[in-house]
């Protein structure tokens, strides 16, 4: 039985995994399957195949393949950072951050200070623009470290990183950034960047879960977040994720060779939806700053409606996009990141992201420009109480027999 069409719009979540990385990485699955830490050639010849994959990751920000180190996610890489800055540091318990991170940080900076850390988490204006005088302002000289995030993952907004990583260099603080989002649409170059920390996560570059990386420039203090049997050459204990570590490899290859098609032929896309709804639908808002931003994402905001419902029905046409809020049971929460800005608790709560990539065509940006006005004029019409009844009913879990 054939499926419908799905119309993915959510590549800012995750991305489909390529066919070429699919076919690099199965043979690590079926033929090659050792131990790449053994002595004997069966396991040995995967640990060069291993080292291959970091040639090609470090490659894709140029890096040292010394300076990479292979973990199992985004999240834990951005954590590793802030725990080696920490730990190598025990004077210097302040940290510093954005109000609009991802919440692998958000949430992590919450827990260290919970542990009695001090976490300063720096507001952005109504683009989710940063200050950085107010930044460089707030550098105390018991900072640890500074992490600010490469582009926004709700809104696409790029903060300039270089200017922040010389102010932090100048003061002798380390740097961190989480360039989760930039793969693939932006060059990333660690040398002219000048960051002590960098994270990345193959899902986002058409890769599987399950792997991603932490950059660590040579020379900067580090201690290993997770203790082990000496992998990645006692930086990172676990058996090595050969598989998915391989598939990251080739993905990073494949990320260089479509820089091109992202910033036009995408963002094409992607301007083409935001002025066509800008346009023909009352009461649309773009949330966050025109330039720069990632050539992908659009975030907008439908006056009148709950993204949750906008989704709903977005979904039953098979139309796949994502809110600029996260739902929790019985409430929707307005995302932390458009309050951040000053959005209206209304205003976030009726914000759809479209995040777009390779994949999409003209074609798939014809069909939700079809439906997606349609979509919004119905929930409109519907009074408020019909539309909670219709969210609600989708939220209930089914009946059993």
């Amino acid at each position: 039985m054939s499926h419908p069409k799905i119309y993915y719009f959510d590549n800012n979540a995750t991305t489909r995994v390529a066919p070429e990385v699919v076919d690099a990485m199965l043979p690590f699955l079926t033929e090659h399957w050792g131990n790449p830490s053994s002595a004997y050639r069966f396991g040995s010849d995967v640990g060069r195949h291993l080292e291959a994959a970091r040639a090609q990751c470090a490659g894709l920000i140029n890096a040292d393949p010394r300076e990479i180190i292979f973990t199992s996610c985004g999240t834990e890489s951005n954590n590793t950072a802030f725990h080696s800055a920490l730990v190598t540091q025990p004077g210097k318990r302040h940290i510093l951050t954005t109000a609009v991170e991802h919440s692998a940080n958000i949430k992590f900076c919450q827990t260290l200070a919970k542990r009695g850390h001090e976490v300063t988490f720096l507001p952005v204006d109504s683009l989710g623009e940063l200050d950085v005088h107010l930044l460089a302002e707030s550098i105390r000289p018991d900072t640890a470290i500074v992490s600010v995030m490469y582009a926004n993952n709700e809104t696409g907004v790029i903060f300039p990183i270089e200017e922040i990583a010389a102010l932090c260099r100048a003061k002798g603080v380390l740097f961190h950034t989480d360039a989760v989002q930039v793969p693939g649409k932006l060059k990333l170059d660690v040398k002219s960047l000048g960051v002590d920390f960098l994270s990345l996560s193959a899902h986002k570059l058409h890769a599987p879960k399950g792997v991603g990386l932490l950059y660590v420039r040579k020379q900067t203090p580090y201690q290993p977040y997770l203790i082990g049997g000496g992998q990645e050459r006692g930086r990172r204990g676990g058996t090595e994720n050969v598989a998915n570590s391989i598939a990251f490899g080739r993905a990073a290859e494949l990320a260089e060779a479509t820089l091109n098609d992202e910033n036009t032929r995408v963002r094409a896309l992607r301007d083409r939806i935001e002025e066509t709804l800008l346009k023909t639908v009352t009461g649309t808002a773009r949330n966050g700053g025109k330039e720069p931003r990632l050539p992908n994402t659009a975030n907008l905001s439908f006056d009148g409606v709950e993204a949750e419902a906008v989704l709903l029905l977005l979904d039953q046409a098979g139309i796949c996009a994502s809110s600029g809020s996260a739902c929790t049971t019985g409430s929707l929460e307005a995302s932390h990141v458009l309050t951040a800005m000053g959005l209206s608790p209304a205003r976030a709560r009726g914000s759809v992201r479209f995040s777009l990539g390779i994949y999409n065509t003209a074609e798939d940006v014809d069909y939700l420009l079809k439906e997606l006005p349609v979509i919004i004029t119905k929930l409109r019409a519907m009074s408020p109480a019909e539309r909670e009844a219709k969210v609600a009913a989708h939220r209930a879990p089914p009946v059993s027999a």
